[in-house]
């Protein structure tokens, strides 16, 4: 049995976010941090020694604009210079002043063309990058009771996504995101999975929804998402984050381990444990160093997915099926309760990789190189 949790942790490939090396903070206050990118070329190299010292991590998101450069061919050649590739392409529709009413929901004509424009140079930059995913999240939504018709808004998104998936090539998806509210606080365009489904199931099998942990009500039960959705054939993916009281984008696994256990067994149980279900992180590390803060994260949605490998589904099976309640919780508990952290050690030893990829990085002095080197210029962050 061991050796088939370590062959299927070995196919494990987790994404992680340009904009997690760049400076972050919250509503109040961005804070910097010596050595952080300032350009997308080196929010990548930061990206390489994620995937250097878990061996897991070969693709980097960029957003764009955040991530504009001039030559998206080269770009992603140097991503493969470096031993990674460029992945999913995430759109960006909320920052502009145009979008204080929305974007492809605006009731201005003239704002829904240029945010439509924006989502398929989007599709333009996954042609010359080789990336075969798009991401969409709208901000979209009103504050105040009859600020604008509620049904109209959804013609509008219907329309627009329609528009981006004709454009679509040959292996191409997007992946559509919800979130419960913020910066909307009345009426979200897309506040739940139930919204993104639906429009998905409309479009068609390169429609997909991605899963952002963090974007839920308090309680939600997640996992009955995840397998509702690949029941249906519709997950696309994760944005695996942690929260404790909103979209906090916090490490994934550092609120609520039990829950990323939960949801990778989903995962796994519904057969979603394929290059058609992306892992992606969406993290923020505001007063966390950010290449250890990725590296900590991979190591968690490891630690996950091994525990979910271990539950004994043929003794779960027996337990749900005489009906017995406790037994089958123990099941589950008896895998979650399990250090696999012994058996991942080994498994990055038998890969070539330091047992333990935190404290390999320390060593490293990647860290210190990169303070000194990245002297002058404008850091990366929020919006850059």
């Amino acid at each position: 049995m061991t050796s088939d949790i370590k062959a299927a942790l070995r196919r494990q490939r987790i994404e992680t976010p340009s904009w997690a090396y760049g400076n972050s903070g919250t509503r109040f206050k961005v804070f910097a941090q010596r050595g952080v990118p300032r350009d997308p070329y080196e929010k990548l190299a930061d990206a390489a020694q994620v995937h250097r010292f878990t061996g897991v991590a070969p693709t980097v998101a960029l957003h764009i604009p955040w991530d504009k450069v001039d030559d998206y061919v080269a770009l992603a050649a140097h991503a493969r210079d470096l031993g990674v590739a460029v992945g999913a392409i995430n759109t960006n529709v909320f920052q502009d002043d145009d979008y204080r009413l929305g974007s492809v929901t605006n009731p201005d004509a003239g704002v829904r063309r240029k945010a439509l424009d924006h989502l398929l140079e989007c599709v333009d930059i996954m042609d010359l990058t080789g990336s075969g995913t798009l991401k969409l999240w709208f901000s979209d939504g009103t504050n105040y009771p009859g600020q604008d018709d509620i049904r109209a808004r959804q013609d509008r998104l219907a329309e627009a996504l329609a528009a981006v998936y004709d454009r679509l090539g040959e292996g191409q998806r997007f992946l559509l995101e919800y979130k419960l509210f913020e910066p909307a606080f009345y009426m979200t365009d897309l506040p739940d999975w139930g919204a993104a489904y639906a429009h998905c199931l409309r479009l068609g099998p390169k429609a997909r929804v991605v899963v952002d942990t963090g974007h839920h009500a308090p309680g939600t039960n997640i996992e009955f998402i995840v397998a509702f959705l690949l029941r249906e054939g519709k997950l696309g993916g994760f944005d695996f984050n942690s929260r404790f009281y909103a979209d906090d984008d916090l490490m994934v696994g550092a609120a609520d381990p039990f829950q990323l256990f939960r949801i990778m067994y989903e995962v796994i149980r519904g057969g979603g444990y394929t290059d058609d279900v992306a892992f992606m992180l969406d993290q923020c590390h505001n007063i966390e160093p950010k290449i250890p803060g990725q590296i900590r994260s991979v190591m968690n949605v490891q630690e996950a997915t091994a525990k979910a490998l271990l539950v004994d589904r043929d003794a779960l099976a027996r337990a749900q099926a005489d009906g017995d309640v406790l037994g089958a919780n123990a099941v589950f508990m008896d895998a979650y309760d399990t250090d696999v952290r012994p058996l991942l050690a080994e498994l990055r030893e038998e890969s070539g990789l330091d047992a333990d990829p935190m404290a390999a990085y320390r060593r490293s002095g990647y860290a210190e190189k990169i303070v000194d080197e990245r002297v002058g210029g404008t850091q990366a962050g929020w919006g850059a």
